[in-house]
């Protein structure tokens, strides 16, 4: 079976020659194509580095990551960059919106770097702003926007690069119940729907309710892995 990503004892140590730090602690994880799972866990047991680390946003210590069979932890620093723009979609918890642009200009923002045509940008641009809701707010900036619907430009963005996967770091912290509804609501349809791979890291028990899969992490270790 081909898996869309894989870790073999995956370590990011701090302070290896003084007092070791493991805030990732030898994973071996596998993630196949169009699923959607949680990462979970006590505050510090390593949930985003082992995204970071994923996602290619940071190196290991040991071991290796490899997304379609590609070992990213090999690739120099712009080939990295540039797998990360076109394979891989990241939502944040505090948004990462540009405040100078509106919602369809960040979302463009991505493609503008993929060097994807103007034209071509727009049109995609609208279809995902509809996609989560959003065709009535194209041209307002991210401080006209309430959380929940910065989160979903967010995903929109996140999705303009037709990655592989989305890795999401805490995306429902910021949000109420409701934008929360709506948020998890939109991923969960993508998933069905379009098969996007989503793993989240999250303490929200509403993420993690609607997770197909729950990994729990303790001391950078993954202590259970079930399916649900």
């Amino acid at each position: 079976m081909s898996y869309i990503i894989e870790t073999h004892d995956l370590s990011k140590v701090y302070n290896p020659d003084t007092t070791p730090v493991y805030a990732v602690n030898g994973v071996n994880l596998r993630v196949e194509e169009g699923e959607f799972t949680a990462l979970v866990g006590p505050s510090g047991s390593g949930k985003t580095t082992l995204l970071n680390l994923v996602g290619g946003l940071d190196y290991p210590t040991h071991g290796d990551v490899q997304i379609s069979g590609v070992d990213i932890t090999r690739m120099s620093e712009n080939k990295l960059i540039d797998f990360r723009l076109h394979h891989i979609g990241f939502v944040f918890q505090a948004y990462n919106l540009i405040p100078v642009l509106t919602a369809s200009e960040n979302v463009e923002f991505v493609m503008l770097m993929q060097r994807i045509p103007k034209r071509e940008r727009e049109q995609r641009a609208r279809q995902l702003l509809g996609e989560v809701g959003l065709n009535d707010k194209l041209h307002n900036r991210p401080s006209e926007l309430s959380g929940g619907q910065q989160q979903r430009v967010a995903v929109a963005r996140a999705l303009a690069s037709k990655p592989r996967f989305i890795l999401a770091d805490e995306p429902t912290a910021n949000l109420d119940s409701k934008s929360t509804e709506n948020l998890l609501e939109i991923m969960a349809k993508l998933n069905r729907e379009d098969k996007m791979t989503f793993i989240f890291s999250t303490h929200d028990q509403r993420v993690i309710d609607k997770a197909r899969r729950v990994i729990t992490l303790v001391d950078g270790k993954i202590v259970s892995d079930t399916k649900q």
